[in-house]
């Protein structure tokens, strides 16, 4: 959620064109009377077939009635929250100095609104999203309002509304807003297991802070699983979506929502072709737990798991190389009790094929814990049936902004959760807790979310009850050791 602007200039531009237009006609109407005498000679003309990229061009689709019908369902959100920097007192790590840049690249986006790490106050950024109940419940993604402290909705009338974010799930990345507002245009949700590859869709909102804008493409892949976001089967598209389009609706002809636009894959920071929408079918069964609740609850197996080769197929016994090969299982998770072990390759789960390893995630954290499921394993080269008590993704869900006054209240004024076995890479990280939301004191002194609290004045942490025991024998100030990407940090902070 960056706040992209453009600069406007006048640009002189200078375009000369010669057009030679021929015209061939297939037939010819006259308009004389058919008497040779009086009548001029008649040319006979051949009959010429429409070109064949005249019918491709007729078959194009037409996108205006559905922007038209539903693009008044669709909003602009814009973000506020209070500047949290961490102080930088490395001249090396202070980022570039803007007069030292050439002014093509001071000028850009992207340099001119880069912060001075010294910089606090108000940060801004535009997002996009949409109305999915007629008394005012929106979705857009949890990154677009993640650390809001005012959300703001505009809708396509003009009518501009201050919103409350109902819950947020950083897992899923789904958001639910709620403005005070009846009778509004709402979408029309769809069914994404029906989407083919190769279907037209069509993308609605705000990139870079141009309103209401309409991209469109086609569904390049489905079920996309992406490095550290298994638990989405992302729908991939090459419509065009730059930063802002995320929370904005994914349409198909129907005038259908099919997913939520998320994220997208570049090294310029912008369109290459590659966008990610969530599933509409996971958004609203997130969104509605966040409305009735504030938060969501994932299931979980505690295994980790890899693709299955040509190779290794042939090892296990397989007809083909299909399912989620299991290399380790978490002590005292819900697969360990069932009784799965490494070496097995789970094929299905509840009932429903695993062609991929990316299938699995998915289909476990839809589950509320301890949910009962029935996994079938290949092992020793055949298959068996084991029943299995689905465990929790601990404390995943980002805490609700209408709770977030309580946070900033609390003395350190954060909300964490213990480091998941997939996030200890390689024992670099071997304990830790992961800051999910910030407020308070631990904002004002620049802690993020995301960033990994692994110790507080020098004592390692592991759980948050470790946590609260030794930030409530500090004094006025603590100091956290945080990891923040490949660098740790000391950050103190002032508990007044």
């Amino acid at each position: 959620m960056e706040s992209k602007t453009f600069r406007r200039s006048a640009v002189a531009l200078a375009i000369a064109g010669a057009f030679a237009i021929g015209v061939t006609t297939a037939d010819k109407v006259s308009m004389h009377p058919a008497n040779a005498a009086t009548s001029p000679p008649t040319v006979s003309t051949p009959a010429i077939s429409a070109p064949a990229n005249i019918a491709q061009i007729a078959a194009l689709p037409d996108f205006s009635g559905l922007v038209e019908k539903y693009g008044p369902a669709v909003v602009n959100i814009s973000v506020t929250s209070d500047g949290r920097r961490v102080a930088v007192n490395d001249e090396d790590n202070a980022g570039p100095d803007m007069d030292q840049l050439p002014p093509f690249l001071r000028d850009s986006p992207f340099f001119r609104n880069m912060p001075n790490p010294q910089q606090r106050g108000p940060m801004r950024g535009v997002g996009s999203g949409f109305i999915v109940s007629s008394d005012g419940v929106i979705l857009t993604n949890a990154h677009v309002v993640a650390n809001a402290d005012e959300v703001t909705v505009k809708l396509t009338d003009r009518r501009e509304f201050k919103a409350k974010v109902l819950g947020s799930d950083k897992t899923t990345d789904i958001a639910t807003l709620k403005i005070d507002a009846k009778n509004l245009p709402v979408v029309k949700i769809g069914d994404p297991a029906l989407t083919r590859v190769g279907e037209w869709v069509v993308a609605i909102g705000q990139p870079y802070g141009f309103e209401n804008t309409v991209t469109a493409g086609i569904v390049s892949a489905k079920a996309r699983a992406l490095p550290q976001e298994s638990f989405v089967p992302f729908i991939q598209t090459d419509a065009a979506v730059n930063p802002g389009n995320s929370g904005g609706p994914l349409f198909n002809l129907k005038g259908e929502v099919i997913g939520v636009n998320s994220q997208i894959f570049s090294h310029s920071g912008g369109f290459q072709g590659l966008a990610f929408a969530v599933p509409i079918d996971i958004a609203m069964q997130v969104g509605d737990q966040l409305q009735k609740h504030g938060k969501v609850e994932h299931g979980r197996l505690g295994v980790t798991i890899q693709e299955v080769t040509q190779a290794l197929a042939q090892n296990f016994g397989l007809k083909s190389p299909a399912g989620a090969l299991v290399s380790s299982v978490q002590k005292d998770s819900a697969a360990a009790k069932a009784g799965i072990e490494p070496g097995d390759v789970i094929v299905k789960f509840n009932g429903k094929e695993i062609n991929g390893s990316a299938d699995l995630p998915p289909l476990v954290s839809s589950l509320k814990p301890n949910t009962q499921a029935t996994l079938e394993v290949w092992r020793d080269g055949k298959s068996r049936q084991v029943a299995v008590t689905v465990g929790a993704i601990e404390d995943t869900a980002v805490v609700a902004a209408n709770d977030k006054a309580d946070l900033g209240k609390a003395r350190l004024g954060i909300a964490v959760r213990p480091l998941l076995p997939e996030e200890m890479r390689d024992g670099s990280l071997p304990n830790g807790l992961v800051v999910q939301d910030v407020a308070g004191a631990a904002a004002r002194a620049g802690i993020r979310a995301g960033d990994v609290i692994v110790a507080v004045n020098n004592t390692p942490v592991k759980t948050t009850a470790q946590l609260r025991e030794l930030v409530a024998k500090s004094g006025k100030t603590v100091a956290l050791l945080i990891q923040r990407d490949d660098a740790r940090i000391f950050v103190p902070v002032n508990l007044g």
